[in-house]
C-alpha cells in the first residue's frame, strides 16, 4: 500500500495519478482518502495507457504497516480517489485483501440488490468493466437511470453544467478539481445519466454504506 500522500509530489507539483468520478487519471491537488490501482499503466512517472486489466481495485492508504514506493518499474501504479463514492463512479470496487470487510460487504449488496448468488471477484471485475467502458475504446460508458431510484453515492453526469455530481438526499453535490461544490435540488422525474456502474448502484441500493466525503453531506461554498 501507498502511505500517505509525499509521494504524489514533485517539487510541490501534484502528479498525474487522481482520478475523476468518469474514470479519467489526472494532475489535481486534491488529496484522496483511498488509493487502488488497474494494474500497471506508467512508464517512469508518465501515465501511458488507461487501464492493463478488467481488475480495478480500491485499496486503503495504508495496510499492515505495508509502504511501497510509487512509480516503481514493472510494478502496479498507484491511483486515488477523493472518496469512495468518487472510486465506485470510476469503476473500482473494493480490494478483496487490504478491505476484506468492505469486500465481503459489496459482494453481499451486489448479491442482495441484484437478486443472485455471490459473484465471484472476477465475475464482478467482468461485470463492471462492461458497465464502466464502451467495449473496444476507453470512451466512459453512461446509463439511463430513474432519479428517483438512485441511491445515495452514486453519481450522475447532469446536462447542466455537465460536471459529474453524487447523490445526496434531495440534493445534486458537483464535484470538481477542489473537491465538492454546488448544491442544487435532485430532480423528482424523469431519467438520470448514471456514471457509476448499474451493478454498483444495485449494492449502494442495497445498503452498502459506501463513505462520501464529509463536504458533501453539510453545505459548503461553490467553487
Amino acid at each position: 500500500m501507498a502511505r500517505g500522500y509525499s509521494a504524489q509530489y514533485i517539487s510541490g507539483v501534484p502528479e498525474r495519478n487522481r482520478v475523476t468520478p468518469m474514470g479519467d487519471i489526472v494532475a489535481i491537488p486534491l488529496r484522496g482518502a483511498w488509493t487502488g490501482n488497474r494494474g500497471i499503466v506508467h512508464a517512469g512517472h508518465e501515465i501511458v495507457r488507461f487501464h492493463a486489466s478488467d481488475l480495478w481495485i480500491t485499496c486503503a492508504l495504508e495496510f499492515r504497516g505495508r509502504w511501497r514506493e510509487q512509480w516503481l518499474p514493472h510494478r502496479w501504479t498507484h491511483l486515488y480517489f477523493h472518496d469512495e463514492a468518487v472510486s465506485f463512479a470510476a469503476g473500482h470496487r473494493p480490494c478483496g485483501e487490504c478491505r476484506r470487510e468492505s469486500y465481503r460487504a459489496y459482494r453481499a449488496a451486489w448479491a442482495g440488490g441484484l437478486g443472485t448468488g455471490l459473484p465471484s471477484a472476477a465475475y464482478m471485475n467482468r461485470q463492471l468493466h462492461a458497465e464502466r467502458i464502451v467495449r473496444g475504446s476507453h470512451r466512459r460508458r453512461l446509463h439511463a437511470a430513474s432519479w428517483a431510484d438512485l441511491p445515495d453515492g452514486a453519481f450522475v453526469l447532469p446536462d447542466t453544467p455537465g460536471a459529474p455530481a453524487v447523490v445526496a438526499g434531495g440534493e445534486l453535490i458537483t464535484w470538481t478539481h477542489n473537491g465538492y461544490g454546488t448544491r442544487r435540488p435532485r430532480p423528482r422525474h424523469g431519467e438520470a445519466r448514471l456514471i457509476t456502474p448499474p451493478s454498483t448502484v444495485a449494492a449502494l441500493r442495497a445498503g452498502y454504506p459506501v463513505q462520501i466525503d464529509p463536504t458533501a453531506r453539510s453545505p459548503v461554498r461553490g467553487p
